[in-house]
């Protein structure tokens, strides 16, 4: 009796020890996962950068539903264009003008939220620019440009000035949301592995964790497509490996 006693005690403390490590990796797992408004900046960026208007027109009232304010919305789509071009961003903020209009329309009253803060500095627009680079990457900024910078330096001083400078610099949206826009503009347009490769290195730099990466990829695929996330996919398997 007390040894049926003993093995039905055992039974019941290994399901509450297995029950409290379940549990335990649903918080972790949670506390890994991209918010509605994370996944709402993915799937804004994305469908703006390959011009699917009308599903971006859903998917930008779901940013507000989300949380999103109209500025930081209307931010991810001003930033869209230094990945994307003009042509795209803007077509991405009239289509937010025509979501806004009808959502007034219609009576609903969305949160504005804050404007961008004035740049109060001393130091040049490449010099700041050039410093965020170095927050951003982890690693300081050479004093000589090498690659396509010393090719074409002018690259350089438009990405250093008004990239990270004049964009990045902007306190609307953090450097982890604007890295969201970034990866998932790259993601949608193709063809940019280096690229991909060098701005999702910086998201887990600036705090993005490897779980949430690859939600990031669930929402590519089903907002952009397959093609796109498996070629996403497979550069992110290549940074995560080289960080280890």
């Amino acid at each position: 009796m007390k040894r049926l006693k003993l093995i039905v005690f055992m039974a019941i403390m290994s399901g509450i020890i297995q029950l409290a490590g379940q549990a335990k990796a649903q918080k972790v797992i949670a506390g890994q996962a991209l918010s509605a408004k994370d996944k709402s900046i993915i799937a804004i960026s994305s469908l703006t950068a390959k011009g699917r208007l009308k599903k971006l027109k859903t998917e930008l009232n779901g940013g507000l539903n989300a949380g999103l304010t109209v500025n930081e919305i209307k931010e991810i789509l001003v930033h869209t264009y230094a990945y994307c071009g003009f042509p795209r961003s803007i077509r991405g903020l009239q289509t937010f003008m025509k979501v806004m209009d009808e959502r007034k329309a219609n009576g609903i009253k969305d949160d504005l939220g804050a404007e961008a803060s004035p740049i109060k500095s001393d130091s040049s627009k490449y010099e700041r620019g050039k410093k965020i680079l170095g927050e951003l990457t982890g690693t300081p900024q050479p004093a000589h440009l090498s690659g396509y910078g010393a090719f074409a330096p002018a690259i350089d001083a438009f990405l250093k000035e008004h990239l990270f400078a004049d964009i990045f610099e902007r306190d609307v949206l953090t450097y982890t949301q604007r890295e969201l826009v970034t990866i998932s503009v790259i993601s949608a347009i193709g063809d940019a592995e280096p690229m991909l490769q060098g701005h999702l290195a910086i998201a887990l730099n600036v705090g993005i964790a490897p779980m949430q990466l690859k939600s990031f990829i669930d929402v590519i695929n089903t907002n952009i497509g397959e093609k796109e996330a498996y070629a996403a996919q497979k550069v992110l398997d290549e940074v995560l490996k080289n960080r280890k």
